[in-house]
């Protein structure tokens, strides 16, 4: 028995390394910002759900700086081995390489995997503002002796995007103020220094502020009494979507694993609950078709920021 001992350990020994490298080590979910945050909540949620199903830990690495970017660089750079993963929202991948003078790298330098969530902003007002429509927005900056302030929380989001777009499209002369999140713009409104906001809809529950309007295409089921943009004259529409990308070269069998490990993740009631603790409604698209939408939104963001003459300089 003594002599079998050493030739089955060697044989055990060469089994374990034979064994593919996602049995042996953790998958891991890089997410653009830190702890707490929309991204990192649903990506905690998604690694949770992913473990049992892929037959692996998952563990989530917060790498929070530079509008997202360096988390994008990090998967970008990694191997395409299914192993490294982001979670993230649109801003790292479909504005900021056109915003940024050299962000590092582009939106095809990342293969999608599936989008997770996806939620319309809302432009909102503090309640004594007086501003109740969109068309009040319009005439009080018409009417105003300076441009108008509006507040955002940082050059190139979302929000100061679609507030750029909504100027342009109302023909009115805005003054982007930038805040370091929204809770500096909630004692801002206080204040009187801003009355609007572009925003993610649990900007508004959480402050008791006035909804004026959806930027969305339709009405949402949230907040069925609020209009939206187009029923309002203007077609201004922004959304902010959560998905998960792979680095570009990764085997299309392993997309197509994480993607339905994905597809299985957003139907569970962990991430139902986590979904309504942050205001945002599922929406799950596969790899396919959420390429698409990447590739789209990525289009509309360069030429927003082109002929806004708002890349940002060296």
């Amino acid at each position: 028995m003594r002599r079998l001992a050493l030739p089955l350990c060697l044989a055990l020994l060469g089994l374990a390394a034979s064994l593919p490298a996602r049995a042996q080590s953790a998958l891991v979910i890089v997410t653009s910002f830190g702890p707490a945050s929309a991204a990192d909540i649903v990506a905690r949620l998604l690694a949770a759900e992913f473990a049992p199903f892929l037959g692996q830990p998952v563990a989530v690495k917060n790498v929070s700086g530079a509008a997202g970017t360096i988390a994008a660089n990090e998967v970008v750079r990694a191997r395409p081995d299914g192993q490294t993963l982001l979670f993230t929202p649109i801003g790292p991948v479909a504005i900021q390489p056109s915003f940024m003078r050299n962000a590092g790298y582009t939106a095809r330098d990342l293969a999608p995997v599936c989008m997770v969530n996806r939620a319309p902003l809302i432009m909102m007002t503090p309640p004594g503002s007086g501003l109740r429509t969109v068309a009040d927005v319009a005439a009080r900056a018409r009417a105003a002796p300076a441009p108008m302030p509006y507040a955002s929380t940082g050059m190139g989001t979302t929000p100061h995007l679609s507030m750029v777009t909504f100027a342009r499209a109302a023909g009115v002369a805005l003054d982007h103020v930038v805040y370091r999140g929204p809770g500096d713009v909630m004692v801002a409104f206080q204040q009187g220094q801003v009355q609007i906001f572009n925003d993610h809809p649990s900007s508004l529950r959480a402050n008791g502020l006035h909804a004026i309007a959806v930027l969305n295409p339709e009405r949402v089921p949230d907040f069925p009494e609020v209009p939206t943009m187009r029923e309002q004259g203007f077609d201004v529409n922004f959304a902010i979507w959560h998905g998960l990308f792979a680095p570009a070269g990764t085997p299309p069998a392993t997309i197509a694993r994480m993607e339905a490990a994905c597809a299985r993740a957003v139907t569970s009631d962990a991430m139902r609950v986590g979904h309504e603790r942050i205001t945002t409604p599922i929406v799950f698209q596969g790899a396919r078709e959420f390429a698409a939408t990447v590739a789209a939104d990525s289009e509309r963001m360069r030429t927003i920021i082109e002929e806004g003459g708002l890349r940002q300089a060296e």
